[in-house]
């Protein structure tokens, strides 16, 4: 008995290049899932003590840490010129963007994701392999 391939919808590869916008982490609300390790890397790269960064800038919820939104349900880390303030110590959460499984449920998806991320279909292509690569790491 022979097994076919899982072959997905993106097997000849994406485009994707970042163009710093933003859009990924204003006005969404939902959650930004954080694990211990990025909060102390966050609370590092923000100069913030420990304690003083998982009381002001977390919340618990049944799942895990999240990233408390702004007001506008932005991502706290989003300075005033709309870009992050902790780039290199992001979550592998924004890491992952735009790879996430939600967005590669279905071309159509994928389409509705890039009407919010300039990014998506322009720039660098990047193979299936590299894409299930990201969509595995745990956030």
């Amino acid at each position: 008995m022979t097994r076919e391939a899982y072959e997905p919808w993106y097997k000849d590869g994406l485009q994707f290049g970042c163009t710093g916008c933003g859009e990924c982490c204003r006005g969404l609300g939902g959650y930004v899932w954080i694990s211990l390790s990025e909060a102390e890397a966050l609370a590092t790269a923000l100069g913030m003590e420990f304690d003083t960064f998982t009381r002001t800038m977390l919340r618990k919820t049944i799942t895990g840490l999240a990233l408390v939104d702004d007001a506008d349900g932005n991502c706290p880390l989003l300075g005033p010129d709309g870009r992050c303030t902790v780039y290199e110590a992001r979550p592998v959460q924004c890491r992952t963007w735009p790879w996430w499984n939600e967005n590669l449920v279905s071309s159509e998806r994928w389409r509705e994701a890039a009407k919010r991320c300039p990014g998506m279909n322009r720039g660098e292509v990047h193979s299936q392999f590299v894409i299930d690569c990201e969509r595995a790491k745990e956030f």
